[in-house]
């Protein structure tokens, strides 16, 4: 069954730009999936410790008929693929990759949570996301638009390329 996923990208080390649009290149490689739309890259500041560089931002759409995990799975492969080491919560990444949103599904796995459990928190994921899709509903029927509503832009910026 084919199925809309939005995916989150970050990186903040080694040429965070290159990082995020060859991760978009390579989300377009997935095996049962096709790219739908990808963001603008934007700036922000760490969401984490605040002595790391900044971060390059975007969201991709993806028609998929991948299932949660194995999307998971795949995203993680292209994580490792860039170099990613987990030694800190939040602390600077080559790569970042998060299934945001997963069609209508709720999904709480030990590995997965969907949608993403801090997405309402954060700009550099609502913002890319309100850009390709501004009348996405979530599961639970939150229309975007009131996430963004209590989320401000702050220092958020949408990099000119």
């Amino acid at each position: 069954m084919k199925c809309m996923a939005y995916i989150g990208i970050g990186s903040n080390l080694d040429n965070p730009i290159d990082h995020v649009q060859r991760a978009i290149d390579e989300v377009k490689q997935l095996p049962l999936s096709r790219l739908v739309a990808a963001s603008s890259l934007y700036g922000s500041k760490p969401m984490g410790p605040q002595d790391q560089p900044n971060y390059i931002n975007a969201v991709a759409q993806i028609e998929t008929q991948l299932a949660p995990i194995t999307l998971l799975d795949s995203l993680q492969q292209l994580e490792q693929d860039h170099q990613r080491v987990r030694e800190q919560r939040w602390g600077p990444r080559t790569l970042d990759l998060d299934i945001v949103v997963y069609a209508d599904q709720h999904i709480d796995h030990p590995r997965l949570q969907v949608p993403h459990i801090g997405m309402h928190e954060r700009n550099f994921v609502l913002y890319p996301l309100a850009e390709i899709s501004p009348q996405l509903k979530l599961p639970d029927g939150t229309v975007l638009q009131q996430l963004l509503d209590n989320c401000p832009l702050a220092d958020l910026t949408k990099l000119p390329l």
